[in-house]
C-alpha cells in the first residue's frame, strides 16, 4: 500500500493497516531501521500489556518489591568493587 509524504513529513497510515495492528487515535508507533528500510511497530503501554502473562500463583507485591530492591543494590555494589 502506497502513502504520501506530506510537506511536513508526515504520513497517513492506510486504514487496513492501522486496523491489522490495532493502531488506534493517540497511540504511539516506532519506526524500526533494517539495513535500507523501515519498520513500523506499534509501542504497547503497560496498561495495555496487563494480564498478556499469566502469574505462576497468588504473589505478595510488596515482598516482589524488596526482593528486587535487594538484587538491584546487590548489583550496584558489585559494580561499585
Amino acid at each position: 500500500m502506497l502513502s504520501t509524504v506530506t510537506s511536513k513529513g508526515q504520513i497517513t497510515i492506510p486504514k487496513d493497516i492501522r486496523t491489522l495492528l490495532n493502531i488506534r487515535i493517540n497511540d504511539k508507533v516506532d519506526f524500526v531501521i533494517e539495513g535500507n528500510r523501515a519498520v513500523l511497530v506499534p509501542v504497547r503501554s503497560l496498561r495495555e500489556l496487563r494480564g498478556a502473562v499469566q502469574s505462576a500463583g497468588k504473589s505478595d507485591f510488596i515482598e516482589e518489591r524488596a526482593t528486587a530492591k535487594k538484587a538491584v543494590a546487590k548489583r550496584v555494589r558489585e559494580e561499585m568493587s
